[in-house]
């Protein structure tokens, strides 16, 4: 019997799905719930979504709305947590939605707001391949690159709350144009993104590749993760090159920051790290470890893929709702 008011929720928004789980005071999964995110509408009809599938959810567990503590989420963009407003979310439509006291309205508990890597860092951190580690960094790699730091064990966020955006240090100056208007930045080099545009120039420009049949015969519009998993299975000339250059841009990006930072361990996310594990990060590792400045003892800043997969953002976000809360 899970006791009353000892249920969190925790939502993890993306620009295509939607994931919630049910977790009891010792952090275990009661229960699971994935829709997609309907971005077509309005901030408000997203937001009763996230409130049905909390409703939704809660039942799946067999448990009673009484017994919810607090709901807390992962929203991807610039995010003031201690305000709960979503600033700017490209991939959602959003600027300036107070998405926190919308959603708490609805629900009548408290809604706590954190940007959706730092979510994802926190819960690797706490339950996941980061355990144990005091400094850490993630690093997710996916539609974008994304990072979170914890600093003597809790979430840095930064004078502005806009610390760790990895994704775009500047590793190749005049590079590609990045979706922030710079060029270079790592997110413009090894994003999935990126990798979609550069092999599909190597294809326009007449080389073989089976990528966009694999695209065609899964009815899929965009490179996913499960795509270039497939893709280096086969072998794929295009599809390898293209992994090597951007593993090659990971490991510079990982070697700027423990040069930086020092920490005892990077954490490597995001569905290609969930899908290839040590074959994504070895050579990222081994790129990285060439180029710290400290090379001796490299080997103690350990550099690693994730554990948690799809579970560590909404995870996450019930470590740090439960930081937050009252004790």
């Amino acid at each position: 019997m899970v006791p009353a008011k000892d249920v969190l929720v925790g939502i993890d928004m993306g620009g295509t799905s939607l994931r919630a789980l049910v977790v009891n005071a010792r952090n275990e999964i009661l229960s699971v719930q994935k829709e997609p995110t309907n971005v077509a509408q309005k901030s408000d009809g997203l937001i009763r979504d996230l409130a049905g599938m909390t409703e939704d959810v809660i039942r799946a567990a067999g448990l009673r709305k009484s017994q919810l503590r607090a709901v807390s989420i992962g929203a991807p963009g610039a995010v003031d947590p201690e305000r709960g407003v979503v600033y700017h979310a490209p991939n959602l439509g959003w600027d300036v939605v107070p998405l926190g006291e919308n959603l708490k309205k609805l629900l009548r508990v408290p809604v706590f707001v954190e940007n959706d890597v730092n979510v994802g860092v926190a819960g690797e951190h706490a339950l996941g391949a980061g355990q144990g580690a005091q400094d850490l960094v993630g690093v997710f790699v996916g539609t974008g690159i994304g990072g979170g730091i914890i600093f003597r064990g809790e979430l840095y966020l930064g004078t502005r709350g806009a610390a760790a955006e990895v994704g775009h240090t500047i590793v190749q100056v005049d590079g590609p144009r990045c979706g922030c208007g710079n060029r270079g930045c790592i997110e413009a080099l090894a994003s999935r993104t990126a990798m979609e545009r550069d092999v599909r120039a190597a294809i326009r420009a007449g080389e073989k590749s089976c990528v966009l049949k694999l695209m065609e015969e899964r009815g899929k519009d965009r490179m996913t993760s499960n795509i270039i998993q497939r893709a280096l299975k086969k072998n794929d000339p295009v599809m390898r090159r293209v992994m090597k250059r951007a593993q090659y841009f990971l490991g510079m990006a990982v070697a700027n920051v423990v040069n930086l930072l020092d920490p005892e361990c990077v954490v490597m996310g995001g569905g290609i790290a969930e899908r290839l594990g040590e074959d994504f990060v070895g050579p990222i590792r081994k790129t990285a470890y060439e180029n710290f400045l400290r090379r001796h003892d490299a080997e103690r800043v350990r550099i690693v893929p994730g554990a948690l997969g799809d579970n560590a953002g909404p995870l996450g976000a019930v470590v740090l709702a439960r930081k937050r809360l009252p004790k």
